[in-house]
């Protein structure tokens, strides 16, 4: 049997027997993962060890993998968010409003500017609360433990927004083809002028905290450094590509949702390592307030939360229950009987890890005849075993925690 073919224990197996033979030095294997805190999901990785001192790494995926793609091509378009809302749950709405937004871009459905920018303004809390969680974990790895529990609760604030929008928090359904399934009620408003008026004040304790804190530097400077032209190599996206220097942002290269309307920085980076990364989505979090601010400032007059498209856009509920006509749309788009065209697209949108893209083929029927999601947890994490490589033990759980991989993205 080939070598290549061996399970990495056994290959490793190997390797320490050659390794006594040479100078009687005792290297070991060690499972970090799939289940352990550490690794921020369920995934495994498989570590040759010389002493804490890590020689070789080889990971293995595959423990929450739910067929997500397969499954989309058995279900009606209209049935699929609730497989986008579990790929990325730290960001889920963007997950939602990219997949709608590839419908849109296979109907030519042109989205009325307020309903783009209500898109706009979730997606920007979900980046924000997804850097939270990166961020304030990381600093939980590092030994610090304060500032995740100080930041922790404005993410629920973020989710109480979710539910005046949805009525859900985590998993959110939100949006639908052409916008937004109901209009956003005041209330809703309300706690988002509540969150913009208490966060930035938090948010920048947290900064203080870290960013100038010398046991936080020793921890993530020149550790998990990566080139640029090593990440574009392994396919990076995202805050990881940008904290090694190269200023792409889906958003800026290819705006959709109207974010050419709106000025902000792309905070790149220089080393590529760690603490870039942790910098890089602090700096994040303050261009995706500006962008909020600048929606709700420009935000169109009326209540055109959706377009009009009833081919595919739901009635009212109370028209169903009076209205024959309400009630056969309502059917036809339920049961997937409205057509589609012919097209093979590709849409792709900033997510909170990077590019997040959606590769649809459709052959006119009610599902797609294929859909692959571009995750790009599931991109970048083919680099972990090189970023590790000579590395301590101790410091591939930062590196791990700084990437910010997602299993439910991994996986999918």
């Amino acid at each position: 049997m080939s070598e290549l073919l061996l399970p990495p224990e056994h290959r490793y197996a190997k390797r320490i027997k050659e390794q006594l033979n040479e100078d009687g030095s005792e290297l070991s294997i060690l499972n970090l993962g799939p289940t352990h805190p550490a690794t921020h999901g369920i995934f495994q990785n498989i570590l040759l060890m010389d002493g804490e001192r890590i020689l070789e790494a080889e990971p293995t995926i595959g423990y929450i993998h739910r067929a997500f793609e397969k499954i989309a091509e058995n279900r009606p378009f209209y049935q699929i968010t609730p497989l986008t809302d579990r790929m990325n749950y730290c960001s889920s709405p963007i997950n939602n409003m990219g997949w709608w937004m590839t419908l849109e871009k296979l109907l030519d459905i042109e989205v009325p500017k307020r309903a783009q920018y209500l898109r706009v303004i979730v997606m920007e809390l979900a980046r924000i609360t997804d850097h939270i969680i990166c961020n304030s974990i990381l600093g939980v790895d590092t030994g610090a433990y304060t500032g995740f529990l100080y930041v922790f609760q404005f993410r629920e604030k973020v989710y109480e927004i979710y539910e005046e929008i949805c009525g859900a928090r985590l998993t959110t359904n939100m949006g639908r083809i052409g916008g937004f399934e109901r209009d956003w009620s005041p209330e809703a408003f309300r706690k988002l002028d509540v969150f913009l008026q208490d966060f930035p004040a938090a948010w920048k304790e947290f900064e203080n905290l870290f960013e100038r804190n010398r046991i936080f530097i020793d921890r993530t400077v020149n550790v998990g450094a990566i080139t640029a032209e090593q990440a574009m190599a392994y396919g990076f996206t995202g805050p990881n590509l940008r904290a090694a220097g190269v200023d792409y942002d889906v958003r800026v290269a290819q705006p959709y949702s109207s974010y050419e309307d709106f000025d902000f920085i792309i905070p790149v980076g220089k080393s590529g390592d760690t603490y870039d990364r942790f910098c890089v989505r602090n700096a994040e979090v303050w261009e995706s307030l500006s962008i909020i601010r600048q929606a709700l400032a420009k935000m169109p007059e009326g209540n055109d939360f959706h377009a009009d498209v009833p081919d595919y856009y739901l009635p009212p509920k109370e028209d169903v229950y009076t209205s024959m006509e309400s009630l056969i749309y309502h059917f036809k788009i339920v049961m997937g009987e409205v057509p589609v065209p012919v097209a093979e697209i590709y849409h792709p949108v900033e997510g909170g890890n990077g590019e997040l893209g959606f590769y649809l083929v459709t052959d006119g029927s009610r599902t797609p005849y294929r859909l692959h999601f571009r995750r790009p947890c599931f991109i970048y994490y083919q680099a972990y075993p090189e970023m590790i490589k000579g590395s301590l033990l101790s410091d591939a759980i930062v590196i791990l925690s700084s990437l910010n991989v997602i299993a439910g993205e991994l996986d999918a």
